[in-house]
Order: C-alpha cells, then sequence, then structure tokens
C-alpha cells in the first residue's frame, strides 16, 4: 500500500519537492472540490498530515482519518490542532520550535520600536508634507533602561528577553504558569506583571487556556502610558477591550502582529497613530520559513523512516521516539 499523505493549506515549492520524495501520494485540500466526501472514500489510506499553524487539523478531519499516524505542524503554535486526543490515538503531533526564535523576537522588538518611537505615524507625517508645513514631529519614548514585561517566557520569550536586556539595557519582568530558571524578575499574574512595566510583550500560545488572557484588567493595568505588543495569537487578548481602550486613552499604543479574525483586523485601528500593524509575519523571512519547512519535511520523514521524529509537542513527547 503506498503512504498518503494530507496537506491542508499551502506548502512551499520545496516542501512539495519533498513531499513527493517520501509519499507516494500526496492529496492537497485546497485542490479537493467537497472535502467530506473525499475523506468519506479515502480517509482509512491517509496516515500523515502536514498543515499549519492556522489550518490545523480539525476534530472532523482527524475523525475522518482512521489510520493517521502523525500531524506535522508548520509553525511553533499549534492550538489548532486538539494534541492531546491525537495523543490519545496514539497519533505523534510535531511542530517547528527553535528555528524561528530569533525572526519572531526580531518582530517583537521590532514592533516595540516602532511602535514607540511612532514609526507609522512619523512616515506619514513626511509624506504629507506636514514636516515642511509645521515643523518637527510630536516627540517619542525610548526603550532603553526601561521595564518590559514578557508575558510567556518559552523559547521565543527568552530571546526577546535576551536580546532587549544585551541591546537596550532592558530591565525584564515575565509571566508564565510557573517560575523558569532564569534571572529575570518572575510576577505573579499577568495585571501585576503589566502593572509594574511600561510595555507588555505577548508571546504565550494560543488556545483556551489562555483565551483573553490579556483582558480589560491587565489592559488596564499596563495603561495610557503602556505599550502593548502581541506576537502571540489574536485570541490572547480580548480584542475588543484593547480597541476600545485605544480609542479612549486608556491604554497609550499597541503593536500587532496577529489579531483574533485572521485576515481580518479591527477596521477602527487603521486610522489610529498610536498602533502599528503587521499581517502576522513574525517569522516570515525566506530564511526561517525555509528552515520551517525543512524541519516539517525532516519528521515526517524520520517518523516513515525509523519511526523517530525531531521536535514533537509536549502532549505528544511520552508516545514519540524522538531522534537522538
Amino acid at each position: 500500500m503506498p503512504t498518503e499523505l494530507l496537506l491542508i493549506g499551502g506548502a512551499t515549492p520545496r516542501m512539495i519537492e519533498a513531499f513527493a520524495r517520501d509519499f507516494d501520494i500526496v492529496h492537497k485540500t485546497k485542490e479537493i472540490a467537497d472535502l467530506p466526501a473525499f475523506l468519506a472514500e479515502h480517509g482509512a489510506r491517509i496516515e500523515a498530515v502536514a498543515t499549519n499553524g492556522h489550518d490545523g487539523v480539525t476534530p472532523a478531519i482527524m475523525a475522518a482519518l482512521p489510520n493517521l499516524k502523525i500531524i506535522a505542524g508548520y509553525g511553533v503554535g499549534y492550538d489548532a490542532v486538539d494534541a492531546p486526543a491525537a495523543a490519545a490515538r496514539g497519533i505523534v503531533v510535531t511542530h517547528t520550535p527553535n528555528v524561528l526564535n530569533d525572526d519572531v523576537a526580531n518582530t517583537a522588538i521590532m514592533l516595540l520600536l516602532a511602535t514607540t518611537r511612532r514609526l507609522v505615524r512619523d512616515d506619514r507625517y513626511v509624506r504629507d508634507g506636514r514636516w515642511t508645513g509645521f515643523g518637527a514631529a510630536p516627540l517619542t519614548r525610548s526603550i532603553a533602561g526601561t521595564k518590559v514585561g514578557i508575558l510567556g517566557m518559552g523559547r521565543i520569550g527568552e530571546t526577546i528577553a535576551r536580546k532587549l536586556e544585551a541591546a537596550f539595557g532592558c530591565e525584564i519582568l515575565y509571566h508564565s504558569r510557573s517560575p523558569k530558571p532564569v534571572s529575570w524578575t518572575y510576577v505573579e499574574t499577568p495585571v501585576a506583571l503589566a502593572a509594574a512595566v511600561g510595555a507588555l510583550i505577548v508571546i504565550t500560545p494560543g488556545g483556551p487556556a489562555t483565551d483573553k488572557l490579556v483582558d480589560r484588567a491587565v489592559i488596564e493595568a499596563l495603561g495610557p502610558e503602556g505599550t502593548l505588543i502581541n506576537v502571540a495569537r489574536g485570541t490572547v487578548v480580548d480584542e475588543a477591550e484593547m480597541v476600545a481602550a485605544l480609542i479612549d486613552g486608556r491604554l497609550g499604543a499597541a503593536g500587532l502582529d496577529v489579531f483574533e479574525a485572521e485576515p481580518k483586523a479591527p477596521q477602527a485601528l487603521f486610522a489610529l497613530d498610536n498602533v502599528t500593524l503587521l499581517p502576522h509575519v513574525g517569522s516570515a523571512t525566506v530564511e526561517t520559513r525555509q528552515a520551517m519547512g525543512d524541519l516539517v519535511t525532516e519528521n515526517l520523514h524520520r517518523f516513515f523512516a525509523d519511526g523517530t521524529v525531531v521536535s514533537p509537542v509536549p502532549e505528544c513527547a511520552a508516545i514519540a521516539k524522538v531522534r537522538a
């Protein structure tokens, strides 16, 4: 029997070429007109899924694949996959951590600088001719030596903290589910963290456990002089509360790479000078996306070659054989 792969979402030409080498048949959901009918007919033959952090694997698709063995995710986030349910079925779920740490951290810092220094506003100031008509633009704020809070001290959070401390002399405070073996100051709650810092960078995983973790209380604790940066998931922030707070001045500024209903972003933000908006491009460099794709294909290749994977998600660590 040929090994069949279901590709949910897109993939780079380099990934498609690698899939074609390892799998006799690759099914692309974007080319399947009636997916439920297709799965009813072919689902029992599919042993592998390649997907991404946005599309994931719905419960209906997973249920229609009775012989599924592995779900290989493109991205560090995997909240669109029910990893505990997969593990309970013996399905290994993998993702692509570490290879994107630097670029996502750089994006967070870029957003922090662009937002505090009002890059978009001042770019428009020049383009609109206001520099010649009204003189110098209003002053902005420096991040040098300031207190920055990291909400979610995982691999990327650590990378952000190290870069901010080394390059800008920032004092780092953080909150996560439990204290980490790091030198920075642990704060017990997100509200207390927001109250203690001038900028809050959100880099915690998405999913039900962190849905609207940054709520009205956190936003108001950050306050009218505070800056919110989100490079995690749009669902981690109560978007309606954030928008309202930015409009009425209860929150000073925001730099956002993610939104609750991507690719839609709240139109109320478009006219604001105190926000910087990006289209979920935290890891979107040629180099990092290639490394992510290579890790997806390596996980799949190794799994079917010798039963090992490189980067299982934590929920699957007990059932996965990790490459030595």
